[in-house]
């Protein structure tokens, strides 16, 4: 450690200084095994027990300096990873191994960790995306968490300077971090946060205009059948309804596409049927006719499927499922990865006054923390017997989510009416066996 900066700074200032830089990196095993060092020092040793020692407010400081206490620490922690020993070798290894740190201490110049790239941005893992996502970062008064900017208007600086946002229905700061996170986690140029999902799937639809054609996949969310088949085509849109899952799934958009399709709208995994559709392939087709391919990513999340990677130009979820996880908001997303599909939304949003209120937002940006171990457990649970919510959950289909569809169609396309759909949650999964051994065999007794 340079006297110098001992002395410009003092050794508390460095100690706290060498702490900043191991939380900046991100060295956060490092930082914690220094200041436990640190704890045992002032409980152990000679040293000031009320505190480092400031060696600037001495006057008279000798040379060479002892080793100071923030040094010892740095010897003896993890932070060096060092094991004492005796011989040059080891004290070779010594120096080598001091790589959580780069600069010089003790006149020993430290190495550059290997995977950090100043000149690169650092991608890190979807878990650290979600819970480490700085949805304030300038917040004035360094909010940990989000504000909820429960608002309907903001006031402007005059008559001819404005800010950022006017009024709520156009935008808000809390709904501005939800969509942040969610075009990040979706891999998309913006994302919207509407009331529903019925309200982002209404969006979409009113992308295509009359005389314009939509294909709808034949095995879809009761909502989404009658929102095409009662509203929008009343709208003067033509809506097709085509099975595109399986391997025929892309020959059968196919000779159902001409160059007055606009939009086509699927599902993977289908709901409630689990049909898996081939995304890039179907997109790749869709493309071909100069349509839009727009899914449903509700039943997967950014955890298991990123639909725009795969060729997909609009992605939606139902945000109310895993996005949010608690059963307490009602809201939809849409992520576009186009800059003028972008804009096209966002004025359809903005015109029906569909965005999503800011206390739901937050509640939104809440849920989205914990949405990789609730899908995970979820994911675990049903192996073992989530859509979503931490309840488990049992419905019949055919008179409840899909009932909107009439019984014709749903026989046409081999829709089970005494389908059961177990939608599994993050409970203790021997209680949700139990349950059901509970219920069949009452079923088997009354029978």
């Amino acid at each position: 450690m340079s006297q110098a900066l001992q002395q410009s700074l003092g050794e508390s200032e460095v100690f706290e200084l060498v702490c900043d830089y191991l939380r900046s990196r991100k060295f956060y095993k490092a930082e914690q095994a220094l200041l436990h060092e640190r704890r045992l020092a002032m409980e152990n040793s000679s040293y000031d027990t009320d505190g480092l020692r400031d060696q600037a407010s001495s006057a008279a400081i000798p040379a060479p300096l002892k080793p100071s206490l923030l040094e010892s620490l740095l010897e003896r922690s993890y932070v060096t990873n060092f094991v004492s020993g005796e011989g040059e070798e080891e004290e070779h290894e010594h120096k080598r191994n001091r790589s959580h740190l780069d600069g010089t201490v003790d006149d020993v110049t430290l190495a550059e960790p290997d995977h950090v790239d100043d000149d690169a941005d650092e991608v890190y893992g979807l878990s650290t995306q979600l819970v480490s996502f700085e949805a304030c970062k300038d917040d004035p008064y360094g909010s940990a968490t989000m504000p909820i900017y429960q608002t309907s208007t903001f006031a402007q600086k005059s008559a001819t300077e404005f800010g950022a946002y006017d009024y709520t229905r156009s935008g808000n700061p809390t709904r501005a971090a939800l969509e942040r996170q969610m075009a990040e986690l979706e891999k998309g140029h913006r994302a919207f946060a509407f009331t529903s999902g019925m309200a982002a799937l209404s969006t979409i639809s009113r992308l295509a205009k009359a005389g314009e054609h939509i294909v709808l996949s034949d095995d879809s969310y009761g909502g989404t059948y009658r929102l095409l088949s009662k509203l929008t085509a009343k709208n003067g849109v033509h809506v097709k309804y085509v099975d595109l899952s399986g391997p025929a799934g892309p020959a059968n958009l196919r000779a159902a596409l001409n160059y007055e399709t606009k939009l086509v709208m699927m599902e993977s995994p289908t709901n409630p049927m689990q049909r898996i559709c081939d995304i890039a392939a179907l997109a790749a087709v869709s493309h071909e006719f100069g349509a839009l391919l727009s899914v449903d990513n509700t039943m997967m999340s950014p955890i298991l499927q990123n639909p725009l990677d795969l060729g997909a130009d609009i992605c939606m979820h139902s945000a109310t499922k895993f996005v949010c996880g608690h059963s307490d908001t009602m809201s939809g997303i849409v992520i576009a990865k186009d800059p003028e599909l972008c804009r096209d939304l966002y004025f359809v949003q903005n015109a029906e006054g569909t965005g999503l209120a800011p206390m739901d937002c937050w509640l939104l940006l809440r849920g989205v923390k914990t949405m990789g171990l609730r899908v995970l457990t979820a994911q675990s649970n049903a192996m073992r017997v989530s859509f979503g919510s931490v309840n488990s959950l049992i419905s019949l289909p055919g008179v409840m989510s899909h009932a909107s569809i009439p019984e014709e169609v749903r026989k046409a396309r081999s829709f089970p009416e005494d389908l059961i759909r177990l939608s599994i949650g993050i409970e203790d999964i021997q209680d949700l066996i139990n349950d059901l051994q509970r219920a069949f065999q009452s079923f088997s007794t009354s029978a």
